[in-house]
Formats: C-alpha cells, structure tokens, sequence
C-alpha cells in the first residue's frame, strides 16, 4: 500500500514527529510504500478563497509544493495525520495545507454538496498537546482537534480508524514506549 503521512509538527525531534516515525518505521517493515511529509518544512501559498479549484478540479495558483502534496494524496491508500493541538485545533500549517488541498479531497455534486474522492481508504490522526489527561478531553483539546481532522478527512471520504492521543507533553523528556507501541500497532490498520 501506498500510505502518505503529514507532520503538521514544526519540531523534527518533538512528541508528534517520534510517533509518526515510529508508525513509519512499522509501514515500511510491512512492504508498504511511505511518503513522510513535514508540513512546516514545505513552502506553499495559503488558499485566496477564489473557489476557482471546485470547478476546475485542481487550484490555480502558480505551481508550489502544495500541489505536489495534492499529487501524493491523489495516489496514496491512506494517510496517517499527526498533529500538536494548538488552541484546541490542528497547527496552522496543516490547516493552511489542507485549505489548498479541497479540490483534491472531494468533488461537489450538482446541489453543490460535498462528493468525496477517497471513499474507503483509512486514516489514522495522532495529537499531542500539553494539557494533562483527562483535561485534554474535559477542555476539549484534544477532541476539538481531531473532530477538525475527522471532519476534513471525512468529508473526503477517508475513514478515521483509529486515533491516538498524547496528553501532558509538558516537562516531557520522552514518547513514552507504550505510546510508540500504539503508533506501530496502529499502523497495522493498513
């Protein structure tokens, strides 16, 4: 399978990155094809609202590596999503990557309502935030993130089967093994 992971963390050695590479490393063991993709390390224009890409089916700014990562979500089997929880949401440059990806995530119908373009490939999401549990999920940190998450990868067909969540990073030296074991297991799902 052909399996596309977005790093929406800016830290290369921080919580969120350690778990999607561990989920990596279990993709690859497998004989699976992985595209690792840090969002924060790729330069791309933030979407204008012209709406031109739902009737011409791709976005209309000049070439950047938003519309490679387009390319890589067109081709893969599932997409694995990780992200630190800020202000109770995604990191602002997965969310700005995700406003330019629309036209390549669903399709609308005549009525104007969303047709998803991925029906039946898997998702996994993973956050990390620095709330200790179970206050990331009483403040809704966590949870409000990955409804984000569930709503964009949903509305595009994607099924989310499994998520991960890693409370109170604060003051955190390391990913705790049993989290790591969750993201290898959980990349089993594909």
């Amino acid at each position: 399978m052909n399996i596309l992971i977005l790093n929406g963390s800016p830290r290369k050695q921080g919580k969120i990155s350690s778990l999607l590479h561990e989920a990596e490393k279990s993709l690859i063991e497998k004989g699976n094809s992985v595209t690792f993709i840090d969002v924060s390390s790729i330069k791309f224009n933030f979407c204008i609202g012209c709406m031109a890409c739902r009737s011409k089916g791709k976005c209309i700014l000049p070439q950047d590596d938003a519309h490679k990562v387009a390319e890589e979500i067109k081709k893969c089997d599932g997409i694995i999503v990780g992200t630190p929880v800020y202000w109770g949401n995604m990191s602002g440059s997965l969310k700005s990557l995700f406003d330019r990806m629309v036209a390549v995530m669903m399709g609308e119908s005549k009525w104007d309502i969303p047709v998803p373009l991925h029906k039946g490939k898997k998702a996994l999401i993973i956050t990390s935030c620095t709330t200790p549990f179970p206050f990331n999920i009483l403040a809704a940190q966590t949870t409000k993130a990955e409804k984000a998450l569930k709503e964009i990868l949903g509305y595009s067909g994607f099924k989310v089967s499994k998520k991960i969540r890693l409370a109170g990073t604060k003051g955190m030296k390391e990913v705790p093994a049993k989290a790591l074991k969750k993201a290898r297991e959980a990349a089993n799902l594909f």
